[in-house]
């Protein structure tokens, strides 16, 4: 697998770099978290809401990313993240291989298994690292979370599956959420 695991259970950003592609895992606080295989559902929307959002984008200089992509907050040692999607315009901080330092927006696809981590750790990771627009996607719901970064605090609106969400950090984008929810 590639993973060169240890007895000792603080992993580190080079490690993680170190492993094999194929690996799906991150590391949080130095502790290893292994990924499982997303399901078809959730393919579909992180596919669609990527459409939507590379679409916008196309010959701009703003990039956005799919996972897996990964990311480094605030040159955290201990701590490596992979998102489903990853909006950077700070070209900056891409080296060739990953976002170092806050994307602009992150988009997790939550499931049952992933959805207190989204919602706890990865929130919190994301606020203190100053990501201004973090989108939490529930597929059994149809809903989506979007959370803004105002005065070092996130305000949380949420909508249905028949709303259009304006992307806050790029101006006057707007995600159809019919499409992204379309069976």
């Amino acid at each position: 697998m590639g993973l060169g695991l240890r007895k000792e259970k603080s992993y580190t950003f080079e490690d993680w770099l170190s492993w094999d592609e194929g690996v799906r895992a991150e590391i949080m606080d130095g502790a290893l978290v292994m990924m499982a295989p997303p399901s078809q559902k959730h393919q579909e929307i992180m596919g669609e809401i990527f459409r939507q959002l590379a679409t916008f984008l196309k010959g701009k200089s703003c990039k956005v990313f799919p996972a897996p992509f990964g990311v480094r907050l605030a040159q955290d040692e201990h701590t490596a993240l992979e998102p489903d999607i990853v909006v950077v315009c700070d070209r900056k901080k891409l080296d060739g291989k990953v976002c170092n330092g806050a994307p602009d927006m992150v988009v997790e696809v939550s499931s049952p298994s992933t959805a207190r981590h989204d919602r706890l750790v990865k929130y919190h990771k994301y606020l203190h690292a100053g990501v201004r627009e973090y989108w939490i996607v529930d597929p059994d719901t149809k809903t989506v979370q979007v959370f803004l970064l105002e005065g070092g605090k996130y305000v949380v609106n949420a909508y249905g599956d028949t709303d259009v969400v304006s992307v806050s950090v790029l101006e006057d984008c707007q995600i159809t959420l019919e499409d992204v929810f379309a069976e």
